[in-house]
Formats: C-alpha cells, structure tokens, sequence
C-alpha cells in the first residue's frame, strides 16, 4: 500500500558512535524521502564524527575511524541534510527515542535551529511493538518476508523500514493511512524535548519528569527556584532539552 501523503515524509536512521543522545556523533545518515505525488529521492553519507568510534560500536555497523577520516563533519553536511528534512515530516525505526533525538542534537550544535512543531513523526518500531513485539530484522521477515541483509547499514536500515511500514498498512485494517494518525498513534508519551525530561500533564502543561521537582509544573519551578534554570544549562543535558526550557522561560517573562 502507498502512503497517503499531504506532504513529504523523510525515513531516515543513523548510525553513530554510542547511544548517548547528548554526547555520541553520526558516522552515517541515510534519508529516504517521499513525495505526495509518489517521487522518491535517497541520500546516504558516511560522515567524520570527530571524536573515536568506540570497537564495540564498530563491531556492530562496520564503520571505522579509517573509514570516515577523510569524509565531511555533520557541521559541514548540516545544510545538505536540513534542506532536505525541513519540509518534511519524520520516520524511522525507534527513531522517537534515538534518531531524532540525536538528529536534533547535531543540527543544533552545528547552528542549525532546529524542532518538530510543524511536523510529527512516525516511529515504525512502535507499531510493530505494539502489534508484533520484534526486532527490526524479525519486522522485515514478518511484513516482507525478506531477509535483512547489511542489517546496521543506514541505507539498508532505512529502506527496510519503509518497506515495513506500508506494509503494515496493508497488514491492520485498523491503521489509518494519514502521518498524522500513524505519528498520533506510534507515541509512546507526550514529551516536549525528544530525550523526555520535559512532558506534558493531563492538562497540556509542561512538567519536569526527573529528580526532585519530577511531575512539577516547569514554570513554576522556574519562578521559585531560578538558579535551577541555571543548572540545567550548565549541566549535561541534550542541547534540545536546553532550548525547549529556554522557549518557556521565554514565553513566561513575555507574559508578565
């Protein structure tokens, strides 16, 4: 089954050099974009991440610190690769907890501002969780009844996850073929900041989910403890977490 698209939707995955959101780097990004009128472009690079890439990481996806020495930084890639997600929405296999996430920190740290406000997103892992409970290489064998091959390849993970979601479409007569009710239903839980330490109540309000003020009201922190502000910023929080305090401290002195 095609999707049915009111605008463009780009699968993408990352391969990268842990899975610290806040700390670890891209070393491959593969994008897979799809049109409304059914166009399709991919783009794969293999990217410099500046810092080593641990053996156990490399013992999982193949790429060495040889292999990307001489390949672009993701600061010099971030034009290229925001020019082409930034009209679109998001997919991905766990990419909701990871991709994403991770994605964002890298585009922050190279300049570029970005977020999800206009977009949603749509995590394939968490309709074949919720309907299946497998792997990614087991989805691709339950729904296409393909072997994964180069599974942790960004290119192969990519594809594969496109194929497995319209065909989880064809699948459950019960998935709505429209993004916005896939993204609706593929979240886990209202969060504001991708890693979670920031969500929303019952009533839309945005409320820590950690340490001592966890289930507090953040501007409400923010007015009786303003030095806790301060220790966020300065802390090891992901770069988007930061943004999204800064964007309520923001909107609450806008107010006054």
């Amino acid at each position: 089954m095609e999707l049915k698209l009111n605008r463009p939707i780009c699968f993408f995955d990352l391969e990268t050099t842990g899975i610290d959101v806040a700390r670890d780097r891209v070393v491959e990004i593969s994008i897979f974009k799809v049109y409304p009128n059914g166009n399709k472009e991919s783009k794969t690079w293999l990217v410099n991440p500046t810092i080593p890439i641990p053996p156990q990481t490399t013992a999982v996806h193949g790429i060495t610190d040889e292999k990307v020495a001489h390949e672009p930084t993701f600061k010099e890639l971030a034009s290229h690769i925001h020019n082409m997600i930034k009209d679109a929405d998001l997919a991905g296999f766990n990419s909701d907890r990871f991709d994403i996430p991770l994605l964002a920190e890298e585009l922050l740290r190279a300049g570029v501002d970005f977020d999800m406000k206009n977009r949603v997103s749509v995590d394939v892992q968490t309709i074949f969780h919720k309907k299946e409970e497998r792997t990614l290489s087991a989805a691709y064998k339950f729904y296409c009844n393909k072997n994964l091959d180069n599974a942790h390849s960004a290119e192969a993970d990519t594809m594969a996850t496109y194929e497995i979601l319209t065909a989880q479409l064809d699948r459950y007569e019960d998935l709505k073929n429209d993004i916005k009710a896939l993204s609706e239903f593929t979240t886990r839980k209202k969060i504001v900041d991708f890693a979670g330490f920031i969500a929303l109540n019952d009533k839309g309000q945005e409320i820590f989910t950690f340490g001592k003020n966890k289930g507090q009201l953040v501007e409400e922190v923010l007015e009786k403890e303003p030095g806790y502000y301060g220790w966020i910023q300065g802390a090891d929080f992901p770069l988007y977490t930061k943004k999204v305090l800064t964007g309520i401290k923001l909107r609450k002195l806008n107010t006054k």
